[in-house]
This record gives C-alpha cells, structure tokens and sequence, in this order.
C-alpha cells in the first residue's frame, strides 16, 4: 500500500480515536454532543472520497433530523424539509454569490487563449540575468496568470507543460521545479480577483470590496518571498538552479534592427533617432523606425503621463467655500429693503390695509437711519459672480519637496533604463507588451473599479469576462470550441461552490440546532486564552487541517464555528480572513490532500516522482508560515490599504 494511502488511513483512524476518547458514552450523549460527532464524522467522510457538499448536506438533514425529533417527534420530518429550501433559497438570493460564475468564466478564457505560452517566454527572457531565472520567472508567470484566471488547477497544469521540461533541461533540481511551480500556482486562491476571498467574505459576513484590498499587498509579499528564496538558492548552490546560457538568452533581430545597430548604435534611442537623419539608411523604412520609436518612447510616456497626473492633483487650489445669498451690512441693506418694497409691485400683490399689520414702534426711524447713507445708487455684482470670483482667481498651489525628488527619481530611472535599452531588450518588450501589460491591464481594471468602489465585485466581474473574451478575439483564439468549454467548465465549477454552500448551510444550522456551535464557545472560553493565543490556536487549527482538507472545506464547514468567538477576542474578522487566506496555502501545497502535486503529477514527465514534488513543496510552505508571522506582526501589510480607502 502506498505510503498517502496509509498516511490518509492514520489521520482517519485519529479523527475517529479522538472522538470516542473525548464524547461520553453513547447513554450520556448530549444534542452538543452528537454535534461534535458529526463534525467528525463528516471530516472522516471527505477524506474517503465523498462529495464534500452532498456530504456537508446528508449529515446535516441527517442530524437536524434527530435535533428537531428531541423536541416534536411529529414534525422532525417537515422541519427538516423545511430548513432545507430556506437555506437553498438564502444561497440562491445571494447577491455576492453572482460574481462567481463571471470571474471563473473570465478565467477559463484566457486560459483557453492560450496567453500563458508567450507571458512566459516573455518573462524568461526578461529576467535572463537573474540567479534562477527560469524558476524566478515561472513564479512571475504563475502569479500573473493565477490572478487572471484563479483557477489552481489550469495554472499548475498549464505551468507543468510548458515550465517543468524548460527548467529540467536547464539543470533545475526536480525539488526546485516543482515546488516553484506549485507555490506560484497556488497565488490565484489569496490574490485578488479570488473566488476563495468571495466565499470567505459570504460565509462570514465580510465585505469582498474590504477582502479584496486587503489581500492585494499580502499576496504580493507571498510572491516576493518565493522570488527571494529562489535567488538565494541560486546563489548558495548554483547546482540547484545554473545560470542561463547566452545561446538561451539570444534574441533574434529583425532585418532593420540589425542594419541599424551595425552602422549607427545598438541602443535604441540613439540608434532610432539617428537612422532618421541622412540617406544613408534609405534602406530602412521610414514607418517601421516611427513605429518602433514611439514603442521605445512608451515608458517615457507613462512615466510623463502619471507624473502629470500627481502633479496636477498635489498642485490643485484649496477649496474655496462660495458665498452666495449672503445680505452685506451697511449700505446693501438699502437696497434690499428697496427691493422688498417693490416686490408687491412686480408680483402683483396688494398692500396690508389700514388695521392690518402694524410696524413696532421705532421701526420706520431705524428704517430712515439706516437708509440714509445708501442714498445714492450702489453698484453691485450678482450673486453668481461673487461666488465664482474667488475659484477663478484661486491660485494653484506649489509641488511638496517630495513630489520634486519622485520626479527625480523617475528621471534618474528612465535615463538609466534608455542608456542600457538595446535592440534585444527592445525585442523583449514588445514581446512583453504583447503577453504582459494586456493581462495586466485588465487585472488593474477589474480590481481598479472594485477597490476604489467604482464597482460592485459582480460588476467589475461581468466587465472582466468582456475583456477576456477580447482578449481571446485580439490573439485570435475565440471560436465556438472555446467558447463552449469556457462555459461548460463555468457553469460546472459554479454549480459546485453552490451546491457546497447549500451543503455547508445545512449543516451549519443542523450544528447550531444540536448546541455544538455552544460546546465549543464554553470550551475556548473556559481556556481563558488571551486574543494572541486565540490567534495561534486558530491558526494552527487551520494549518493542521490544511493537511487532509480542501479550503473549501476548511471555510464553509470550521469559519462558521471560529467567527462567532472573534468578538469576544476583539479580532476584526477582515483581519482574520487575511490570516486565514494566507494560511489556506497550504491545503493547496501538503500531502496528502495536496491538489497542487497531483495537478503537477499527471503532466511531469515519468522521472518525476511524487515524493520529489511534496519534498519541493516543503520549502515553500514554511515561507507561508514565515508570510503568516510578518502578517500578524505587522497587521499594517494587509490592513493599511482597506483603511485609507474606506475610513
């Protein structure tokens, strides 16, 4: 038998040991108890191989069924039919539920268009000169297109094909490959668009617009962390990682790029500019040198334009308050009072008889004091144009100190990067403007509009399945075979998460009906834990069941039974969800319920075996651990960005 197998079996048999240890005898169970028995009956059910929602689902009728026969034997059955469609219907009228099937539609499309090829290629060439570069750039590729799509599984299988055989002929240790493969794969479940990040903030009640934001500088760590890793070991043991050759790092030229580096300079600018001048380059065409002129100016451009952008916005004029309607004293009084005496000529209204209103006494000689001096006619600006006066002669103000030294900065960084900007550099970034900044582009929109509330997730969503289906038609690579699978495999994946919420909803209420929910607050409680020890405890709960878990299964079946305690510790359940996002990672990455490796197995060539790639993962998830510390050390990574944007 082999060694997951008994792995699997030894987990199992502890679940099942532990239960019968720590419930009382089956005479002096308690509804609480029978709760706690389910929880672990279900765990045992998932590991053997049962579907987790049907299964979430049949334990819960099963057991609400016996909560509700505790108190009226004769309707147990028409509450539990009854409990049963109210949770369907609370998750089918689940607004935040909607973006789900749109997010995983955007990324079965671009993985269909078949955009991971040239990002990788791309990104290859572009970090040629950093220690470990093939696995340096696999884990910038799986980042980018695991935020694409969000889908672990395409990434990993995707990166296995065209990855794994690259880095194997370049002398990469198996470990290494594999390990980066996987861990970078896993980035689409904590960066942002997540479909993992959605069905936290729905099980908990958090806002996905806060999640998204507060994920975004987390994952980005997580990755750098892996990045970091792979160079270092690099260095240490070039064996595991050997530098790249010059015939792998060779660009070829096009016909006028070659033409113009041989007779006037191989740097762009000044190779570009100057084949402009004179005749003898007529051999090069006009258009083509414009046209690469202005793709060698892009940067220069970008910079100017955000640079503009910031200027613009730090050198506005304060706010002025406009002052409109506002009677001046003195000598404008006059001419209200004269305009309130002719107003019952022009409206038409007749005057108060004789009998009617009298005026107090003293009234008409302060009238005659105060009107005295405004004589004479008073020439007077409307009120629309005393208000707009002081906005039009506003002054902008001038640029803070460190607006002048960014502007530097910039100017510094893009003299540095145009004196090194060859034509083979150039070559790389056309190809990374044909595979790179369009992702990019739309990964920043879609979380652009969410983050800055420009959209609901469901919205920015639907516009990013619009940009994946662009994106698919711009490489040519939309056609009703893909658009078939696309949707296929969308509406399969969403009928899954919602059968799982449905499932785990069940079983929620069946665990609050039978008082297990209450057991295990008094348990926890009675600990006397400070908030720092909640926080370890939890967290390594949920590391430990990472293990023979899915995060599906760790968020809907065990949130439910850790939010209801936040309060009591002080912990802000978004800060939570952060911590939890990063330490599901490793249901992802440890054996043996570890999908990263299988996904990875079925398309590694024969050599590769399984063990090689779980002792790859091993690195990677104490980096996760490590990420996990700076986290909650530093709550500011994850908590600074939601809190400028939503004060």
């Amino acid at each position: 038998m082999k060694k997951e197998i008994w792995f699997g079996l030894t987990i199992m048999a502890l679940v099942v040991l532990t239960a019968f240890i720590l419930l009382p005898a089956p005479s002096q169970m308690a509804n609480g108890h029978l709760g706690l028995l389910m929880l672990a009956l279900v765990v045992v059910a998932i590991m053997l191989g049962f579907p987790t929602a049907f299964t979430l689902m049949g334990m819960g009728m099963i057991f609400a069924w016996i909560a509700y026969k505790s108190q009226n034997p004769a309707l147990a059955v028409q509450q539990t039919l009854d409990l049963m469609v109210q949770r369907a219907y609370s998750v089918m009228s689940n607004d935040v539920l909607i973006s789900i099937p749109l997010f995983v539609f955007m990324g079965y499309l671009i993985e269909r268009a078949n955009l991971i090829e040239k990002l990788f290629k791309s990104m290859h060439l572009a970090m040629a000169r950093v220690p470990g570069s093939l696995a340096v750039a696999t884990i910038v590729t799986c980042a980018i297109f695991a935020t694409a799509t969000g889908i672990v599984g395409a990434v990993v299988t995707l990166m296995g094909l065209l990855a794994l055989p690259a880095m194997l002929r370049a002398g990469y240790s198996v470990q290494l490959s594999a390990g980066a493969i996987t861990a970078g794969g896993c980035l689409g479940i904590l960066i942002p668009p997540s479909v993992m990040l959605i069905v936290y903030g729905a099980t908990a009640g958090v806002s996905v617009v806060k999640l998204y934001a507060g994920a975004f500088f987390p994952g980005i760590m997580l990755a750098t962390l892996y990045v970091l890793y792979v160079v270092i070991i690099a260095k240490i043991k070039p064996s595991m990682a050997p530098p790249m050759s010059a015939e792998d790092r060779f660009v070829p030229l096009p016909a006028f790029a070659q033409v113009v580096s041989k007779d006037i300079s191989n740097t762009v600018l000044p190779g570009l500019i100057g084949a402009l001048k004179g005749k003898r380059n007529a051999a090069v065409p006009l258009g083509e040198l414009l046209n690469h002129l202005g793709i060698a100016l892009l940067p220069a451009l970008a910079v100017a334009a955000i640079m503009g952008t910031i200027y613009f916005k730090v050198t506005a004029p304060l706010p002025t308050e406009a002052v409109a309607g506002v009677v001046a004293m003195g000598g404008d009084l006059a001419d209200s009072t004269d305009a309130a005496e002719e107003a019952p000529s022009v409206s038409g209204l007749a005057e108060p008889e004789a009998g009617g209103l009298q005026a107090l006494p003293g009234a008409a000689e302060a009238a005659t004091t105060d009107a005295a001096p405004s004589a004479e006619p008073v020439q007077t600006e409307s009120p629309a144009a005393a208000a707009e006066a002081p906005v039009d002669q506003a002054e902008r103000q001038p640029a803070p100190l460190s607006f002048w030294i960014g502007l530097a900065s910039c100017a510094v960084a893009l003299a540095l990067f145009y004196a090194y900007f060859s034509f083979a550099r150039l070559e790389i970034f056309k190809m990374l403007l044909g595979s790179f900044f369009p992702l990019a582009i739309m990964i920043l929109a879609v979380l652009g509009t969410i983050v800055f509330g420009l959209a609901t997730p469901t919205e920015a969503a639907a516009m990013g399945s619009l940009g994946g289906l662009l994106l698919a038609a711009a490489y040519r690579r939309l056609n009703y075979v893909v658009l078939r699978e696309s949707v296929y495999l969308t509406a399969k994946t969403s009928a899954m998460v919602c059968w799982l919420f449905v499932g785990s909803s069940i079983f929620s209420a069946a665990f609050a009906l039978l008082g297990g929910q209450e057991i295990i607050n008094a348990w926890v409680l009675g600990m006397d834990l400070t908030p720092v020890q909640f926080m370890i405890l939890a967290q390594v709960v949920i590391f430990l069941l990472g293990w023979p878990l899915e995060w599906t299964e760790i968020i809907v079946i065990f949130m439910p039974i850790f939010i209801p305690l936040l309060p009591h510790f002080g912990i802000d359940p978004l800060f939570f969800g952060l911590l939890v996002a990063l330490n599901l990672q490793t249901a992802f990455l440890s054996p043996p319920v570890a999908m990263a490796a299988f996904y990875l197995k079925g398309v590694s060539p024969p050599q590769v075996t399984l063990n090689q790639i779980f002792a790859g993962m091993l690195p990677f998830m104490a980096i996760q651990v490590f990420a996990i510390f700076l986290l909650y050390t530093f709550p500011a990574i994850g908590m600074w960005l939601p809190e400028v944007l939503y004060k």
